[in-house]
């Protein structure tokens, strides 16, 4: 193809070879970072022109060495383009767009799809409904915000995702007990009212800051509650132009015109709270959202949100059109468990509606889709019931020690 173009794609974790596929596919030199842990983790690699190991943890690298091995690689290859395919990626390539001064997210903006104390303020200051929060930093806000927002709280850690290391907390004493424990690590958690009610996410396509895509679904199991009790995963997109649809996807386009998202895939967080029925925004993050949600909206709307996001990168570089392919408006709904066998027996789960089974080792996973929702949540509830049953494994939640 003409116009070939160099991309550098940083992940910490074995995603996006939809991406990866259909970059090379539009005819570009596709190189991919990623941890040394995921060596044998089958990349697409007949779609990637070369594989850079890092070491270390798998989220926590050595920006020096990881800038070092970029700008020697920029000494014989000019970079067109650095994308981050997962949430702990964003720092990693705003980094490298900083110094390297390459077109992208820079840090500042960064910091709003990765720290939800930062994500936090900027919804505040955009005017956009919150919980209530508090940083860290100071003894005396802490205490006042005790003293005047009613528990139960949540303590959550600023960068890490979805809902890993949140800690539920009922009263002040305990609170101070979690927050002594932290050390001087403190500051890298915030504190925030626990709003009851239904969560929801919209996972969006953006170019040129305008939203070409969204989608709204809703969790039946939220990340929280699987992170907290284990359990079985669920979610299913909801009625079309509903009202919760309509107050939804107008919250989601003031978060990412607000935050500065100016292209690339998106996956944000609300809360319809019981006690009031506001929407409230929960978090966003400048990615595809994880736990084959993309494989569900692809199934309900003919969108494959890694495929257009390369395609969307593709287009910037290139400055040519981009054009979204035709939506179709379907249902569909995900039921995912970490399982207690290794491959998992789901032939027994044979319904026409049944699309897509996750492949991955230790889990027991379904995507069902059809033109009615009723009937997707029939399926779901009935799945999870089985799921629990023959296949979940419970896995208790760390103690938080090794603060991140």
């Amino acid at each position: 193809m003409e116009n070939p173009k160099t991309f550098i794609c940083i992940s910490n974790y074995f995603k996006g070879a939809d991406f990866l596929i259909h970059l090379k596919n539009l005819g570009n030199k596709v190189y991919l970072v990623t941890s040394e842990k995921l060596r044998n983790s089958p990349w697409p690699k007949e779609h990637i022109d070369e594989i850079f190991y890092m070491e270390g943890q798998d989220i926590e690298w050595n920006l020096e060495h990881l800038l070092l091995g970029v700008g020697n690689l920029m000494k014989s290859t000019k970079i067109d383009a650095i994308v981050a395919l997962d949430d702990y990626d964003v720092e990693k390539a705003t980094y490298l767009r900083e110094n390297l001064r390459i077109d992208g997210m820079g840090q500042t903006t960064g910091r709003y799809f990765r720290d939800k104390l930062a994500m936090r303020m900027r919804a505040k200051s955009c005017g956009i409904s919150i919980p209530a929060f508090c940083s860290l930093f100071n003894d005396h806000d802490i205490n006042t915000f005790a003293d005047t927002i009613p528990a139960p709280w949540v303590l959550k850690p600023r960068s890490e995702a979805s809902a890993n290391g949140i800690i539920k907390v009922y009263d002040k004493e305990s609170l101070w007990i979690h927050i002594n424990e932290m050390g001087n690590n403190r500051f890298k958690y915030l504190l925030e009212q626990f709003k009851p009610g239904d969560v929801y996410h919209c996972d969006s396509l953006i170019l040129d800051r305008k939203i070409l895509f969204s989608l709204t679904s809703k969790y039946l199991a939220t990340p929280m509650e699987i992170s907290q009790g284990g359990g079985v995963f669920r979610s299913a997109t909801i009625p079309y132009d509903s009202e919760d649809d309509k107050a939804i996807k107008a919250v989601n386009e003031q978060v990412l015109k607000g935050f500065g998202l100016k292209h690339g895939a998106a996956h944000t967080e609300f809360i319809k709270c019981k006690e009031d029925g506001k929407i409230y925004f929960l978090e966003t993050s400048s990615r595809v959202g994880g736990a084959h949600i993309a494989e569900m909206v692809a199934e309900a709307s003919n969108i494959n949100l890694w495929k257009e996001w390369a395609a969307i990168e593709d287009s910037l570089v290139k400055e040519t059109k981009y054009t979204l392919p035709k939506i179709k408006k379907e249902y569909a709904g995900i039921v995912l468990t970490l399982s207690k066998f290794q491959h998992p027996d789901l032939s027994s789960f044979s319904d026409p509606e049944v699309c897509f089974r996750v492949p991955l080792d230790y889990h027991a996973g379904l995507i069902v889709k059809s033109n009615k929702q009723e009937r997707v949540l029939e399926l779901l509830n009935t799945y999870a019931d089985r799921f629990g049953n023959d296949f979940t494994a419970i896995v208790a939640q760390n103690k938080v020690s090794n603060l991140h």
